[in-house]
């Protein structure tokens, strides 16, 4: 999907979430918790609560979830949708992601809510990930798969590691089915990537894999909103993070990518929406 190697993809994705810039503009703007897109109620609502609500809805969609299911969460970010599963339903939960400075701080924010016993972060590639075969019953990701240089491998890791029946719930921004290239350049530019996957990607790669569709809740309006919403605090809090530390560069940057994933979720080349996915049992001979 990429001209760019796996190995490339998953060091630029280290490096980037790795750096002050990146760790300052998730904790300060974006929240520090539920780093992901959000569903809004009201155009001025707050970031944080709007992305919780997200995390609320999917694991409505996630199926019957009891203490003694496992998930994983395939880059987790601060690992707020973990602590959330687990608190929620006392789950056992693996936070897979390759920032280290994203997983310490999930560590200490999980011992501030007494639920490290319940939650394992383990630093890592998707694209191959060290567990068993049916290892877990959810598989968990939100806007982190189009980071990755070999999307299809990631949809086949966590088909493999999923038990029968076991439900694979993300969200991912994607170009829309019949978007050009040309298109998304600016997109793809500022990613680094040269192609996001689409609805039918996903469609075609977890089918492959052993996966049923569920369900897709498309909400292309809502990444719009939400990538307006972040941009507008970003610019309200750009005097104070220049003294935090983060960079003018940055600042600059972050405002214009923003505004290409706003343009594109109005004017219908860029989507986002949540795919809820079940593993079929294994045809016996």
């Amino acid at each position: 999907m990429s001209g760019r190697s796996e190995s490339d993809s998953v060091q630029i994705a280290r490096d980037y979430y790795n750096s002050t810039d990146a760790d300052l503009f998730y904790k300060e703007v974006w929240g520090g918790e539920d780093i992901h897109v959000g569903l809004y109620r009201s155009e001025d609502e707050s970031i944080a609560i709007a992305s919780r609500r997200t995390v609320q809805h999917m694991a409505a969609l996630a199926g019957a979830l009891t203490p003694s299911s496992r998930m994983i969460d395939l880059g987790a970010g601060y690992g707020g949708s973990a602590r959330y599963l687990a608190d929620r339903f006392g789950l056992h939960c693996v936070a897979l992601n390759l920032s280290n400075v994203e997983n310490d701080r999930s560590r200490q924010m999980n011992r501030d809510a007494g639920l490290d016993d319940r939650i394992e972060i383990v630093e890592g590639d998707f694209a191959s990930l060290d567990f068993p075969d049916e290892t877990f019953d959810l598989a968990w990701s939100q806007e982190a798969i189009l980071h990755s240089g070999s999307r299809d491998k990631v949809c086949a890791e966590a088909a493999r590691v999923l038990k029968p029946g076991g439900r694979f719930v993300f969200t991912d921004p994607m170009q829309a089915d019949d978007a050009s290239s040309s298109s998304l350049q600016a997109v793809y530019d500022r990613l680094h990537l040269s192609s996001l996957a689409s609805p039918a990607f996903y469609r075609n790669v977890l089918s492959a894999s052993g996966m049923r569709e569920v369900s897709f809740e498309e909400y292309p309006e809502q990444m719009a909103r939400h990538y307006a919403r972040v941009r507008e605090v970003l610019v309200e809090q750009a005097e104070t993070l220049l003294e935090k530390g983060m960079s003018e560069d940055y600042i600059e940057r972050m405002k214009s990518g923003l505004t290409h994933w706003v343009d594109g979720g109005r004017n219908g080349v860029l989507t986002w929406g949540i795919f809820v996915f079940e593993k079929m049992p294994a045809v016996q001979d």
